[in-house]
């Protein structure tokens, strides 16, 4: 049981003093950054998103408009399958 001791003490003290200190500050930081929210590059990086997706939706609906103008029975040719690619 001594022999046994005198392998697992050097890692473990050296887990203790090098490893377990570490790990207790990243996780602590690691919370402090998730409890923060968005930086201000991501908030900004989000709202150029949002303002892109708007337009993409827009063209969608004029997309849409176009089609229901030329095709007006469009989407049920879609949802049949009876479409040509």
């Amino acid at each position: 049981m001594q022999h046994l001791f005198d392998y697992l003490l050097p890692p473990t003290i050296l887990f203790m003093i090098f490893v377990a200190p570490l790990w207790v500050i990243f996780h602590y930081r690691s919370r402090k950054q998730a409890d923060t929210g968005l930086s201000e590059h991501e908030r900004l990086q989000l709202e150029e998103l949002l303002v892109k997706l708007d337009k993409v939706s827009d063209r969608v609906a004029t997309l849409e408009e176009i089609l229901v103008e030329k095709h007006g029975n469009w989407r049920e040719t879609i949802d049949q399958g009876n479409y040509k690619s």
